[in-house]
């Protein structure tokens, strides 16, 4: 199920929305070495810019033998696999600053398509309600809850991780709360190709319930969607429990 529009209107420009997408293309196209093809070098950018559990569990970047173990050998759970006695691979990475930098990189074409047909259709409501200094900072820490849930349930993982699914997943959890009952317009792939209105509720809680039956072999970071998702219905939940929500739509709560 592929969301392509949604039928509910904002009041004002998602600006910040467009910003975090111009510069997700921007470091895919420009900043990353290799965007149509995997390279030496995409593997060398990672090591340098992406979060990797190791690192973040430990708070130093990864020394050389545990790239060598990891890129060469294949043993993707390499932490500590030398006690620490070799130099790091990277002395001037800062591994908390790359939690963030990693929410703006992808690892493919298709990879980097499909957060962004989800930040488009979803994240402009969610902006319109936060405002855009809320929502540039729940955004923000969206992500980084996403990277933590994945962290820690592969807490030894050596292997980079990339991508802007954890808060992309944040802003979808903050939608369903705000927004459950809005129409989305979704292509539905099966025997045939399928376009149809639904709830948000009903798309939003299969591709949730879906992130548990992902292959692990995929490579797909799904705890970082559970976690970012389930982040953004946190946040969802307060802003509703404020009256933000009210007043950014401009309806009045009704009373008892």
């Amino acid at each position: 199920m592929l969301p392509l529009r949604d039928e509910n209107p904002v009041r004002r420009p998602a600006i910040l929305t467009w910003l975090i997408f111009g510069a997700c293309v921007v470091a895919y196209l420009a900043w990353q070495p290799s965007p149509f093809e995997e390279t030496p070098e995409d593997t060398l950018f990672y090591l340098e810019n992406a979060a990797i559990p190791c690192e973040i569990e430990q708070g130093r970047p990864l020394d050389v033998a545990e790239v060598e173990a990891t890129f060469v050998a294949g043993d993707t759970q390499a932490c500590g696999i030398d006690g620490g006695s070799s130099a790091p691979f990277d002395a001037d990475k800062n591994v908390w600053l790359s939690m963030v930098t990693s929410i703006f990189l992808h690892g493919s074409l298709v990879h980097i398509a499909g957060n962004l047909l989800f930040l488009w259709v979803f994240a402009n409501n969610v902006e319109d309600v936060m405002g855009k200094l809320g929502f540039a900072v729940f955004y923000v820490v969206g992500g980084v809850a996403g990277t933590l849930a994945h962290v820690a349930l592969d807490v030894g993982s050596t292997v980079p991780v990339v991508g802007a699914s954890g808060a992309i997943a944040a802003v979808m959890g903050a939608y369903l709360v705000l927004f459950p009952f809005a129409r989305v317009r979704t292509l539905i792939i099966m025997l045939l190709f399928v376009v149809i209105d639904v709830p948000a509720v009903f798309l939003l809680v299969f591709w949730f319930v879906l992130q548990f039956f992902t292959d692990p072999n995929e490579g797909v970071a799904w705890a970082a969607h559970v976690g970012g998702f389930v982040f953004g219905m946190l946040v969802g939940v307060v802003v509703r429990a404020t009256g933000q929500l009210d007043r950014a739509t401009g309806l009045t709560p009704s009373r008892r």
